[in-house]
């Protein structure tokens, strides 16, 4: 079922800590994130980002597809529009039904982030827009991991009071686009910004960290867990043992999509493990 972002978050609690969003590329994508969130009986959100409009040559094929699956779906499905920086594309994606955007105004310089991410998101609350973003550099395409790349609480305070987001995308030792599961992020800061901000923390980068790791962050705070490249990886690796020299790739295509499935059924009951307080 088609469900506002704003519902799925605001329906978190001890019980259902966190939600995962997962990229969508390909419809392909988007059916086997959906499988998997029924399969595991959860939330889940599709989240298509600025990089697969730019595939599509457009936003519209790829949301009504999306749309479609969301409100066949057995389970709560959200439709959220990631790293977009474009103020146009995120208007878009309300008309055709997303719940949430996230407005990406990293790479400026800060002040003209504040005041180009204020304007999304006041656009956002009258347009029933969840509007996240993102202060201090996640990484992964200009080297990653690099010595300081943190967010600052009380930065991230005045940031959220100045701009009204509704969520936060924080630098905590992620990185986006890796293909090993060894990033550890740091739970501490994880704990301290989550005290000084009174909006949910988003994890980028989480296909570097190890379920462990990504249980441990949810913990300290996380509550919306973003993962793309493990996706990817699946779907590639069971397109080439399965196409071969076939001409018909529907039988890869096929077992593409059920390795996504399986693993966002996986990942979804890693993100939603209850908190076990004593922990």
């Amino acid at each position: 079922m088609l469900t506002p972002t704003s519902r799925l978050v605001a329906g978190l609690g001890a019980s259902l800590p966190s939600i995962a969003a997962f990229n969508v590329i390909t419809l392909e994508y988007a059916e086997g994130i959906v499988a998997g969130a029924e399969r595991a009986g959860l939330p889940v959100l599709l989240s298509v980002s600025h990089n697969a409009v730019r595939f599509h040559g457009g936003l519209a094929p790829i949301a009504a597809a999306c749309r479609r699956l969301a409100e066949d779906a057995e389970v709560p499905v959200a439709l959220h529009l990631d790293h977009c920086e474009s103020e146009a594309l995120v208007r878009e994606s309300a008309e055709l039904g997303f719940g949430s955007a996230m407005f990406d105004a990293s790479r400026l310089p800060y002040e003209q982030n504040v005041a180009e991410t204020a304007r999304v998101a006041e656009f956002g609350r009258g347009a029933g827009l969840w509007v996240e973003a993102e202060l201090g550099e996640i990484g992964g395409k200009d080297g990653a991991h690099a010595p300081g790349v943190r967010t600052d609480p009380a930065e991230a305070a005045a940031f959220v009071a100045a701009t009204g987001v509704d969520g936060l995308a924080v630098a905590v030792g992620t990185s986006h686009a890796m293909t090993d599961r060894t990033a550890r992020p740091d739970d501490a800061l994880i704990a301290r910004l989550a005290a000084a901000v009174p909006v949910p923390l988003v994890l980028h980068g989480s296909s570097g960290v190890a379920d462990a790791g990504i249980r441990s962050a949810v913990a300290a705070g996380i509550r919306k867990v973003n993962v793309g490249t493990q996706l990817s990886a699946a779907y590639s690796d069971a397109l080439r043992a399965t196409l071969g020299s076939s001409t018909d790739p529907r039988a890869a295509l096929a077992a593409a999509r059920e390795a996504i499935a399986e693993r966002v059924a996986q990942l979804l009951a890693v993100v939603s493990s209850p908190i076990d307080p004593q922990s």
